[in-house]
């Protein structure tokens, strides 16, 4: 198996945490999203989408999306568990999962797409669509917050792959998209130091 990677998208950071989370060592290769590397006709026979991450399975077949491929290993190593062990768990922590992704993260791509000098060739931009996501992802910050409350994290009382959609959400947010974190919001103060603390944060 490998990766194919890119070391500063978020996507793919969500994958790689999720691998050292398990404590896997897969072999990983860099795509270079910022140049377009992910679309040549090499890349593009390989995952159509044209994102990343994708994995090149042992048989030759890829799959793509952060998410399918976290699945993907879980079955493979269940342990430690990141997405339920029951299906009473699995569909709490996908409900968080899925909240964070929709609401948080995808306004943090657009308003990085659509300011950001590096899709002025790749899309039609929209500036001030992408200064009203901004402002989404702020207001975001303050639901999470109230959502977190005294829970140390975002779907109960384990790490799960829910924390680790939401880390890199909240870190895209503030790093490319330009949303500052309150100093007020001191649940997800609490939480975002907890999550960011751990080893995989840094993969």
């Amino acid at each position: 198996m490998k990766i194919y990677d890119f070391a500063f998208a978020p996507n793919p950071r969500r994958l790689r945490i999720f691998v050292a989370e398990k404590g896997l060592k897969i072999p990983m290769e860099q795509v270079d999203l910022a140049t377009g590397k992910n679309r040549t006709p090499e890349m593009l026979a390989k995952n159509p989408a044209g994102g990343l991450p994708f994995v090149e399975l042992d048989d030759g077949t890829h799959l793509a999306e952060s998410v399918a491929i976290c699945r993907y290993l879980e079955g493979l190593h269940p342990e430690p568990n990141l997405m339920g062990k029951d299906s009473r768990e699995q569909a709490f922590i996908e409900m968080w999962n899925r909240r964070v992704e929709l609401n948080l993260f995808a306004a943090a791509a657009r308003a990085f797409q659509h300011t950001s000098d590096m899709f002025k060739s790749r899309i039609k931009q929209f500036p001030e669509y992408g200064a009203t996501q901004r402002e989404t992802v702020a207001n975001q910050f303050k639901w999470l917050d109230a959502q977190i409350g005294n829970k140390p994290y975002i779907a109960g009382d384990r790490f799960t792959i829910a924390d680790i959609t939401a880390e890199v959400a909240v870190d895209f947010g503030v790093q490319a998209a330009g949303v500052p974190m309150d100093p007020a919001l001191k649940n997800l103060a609490r939480w975002h130091q907890s999550v960011s603390s751990r080893p995989s944060a840094k993969a």
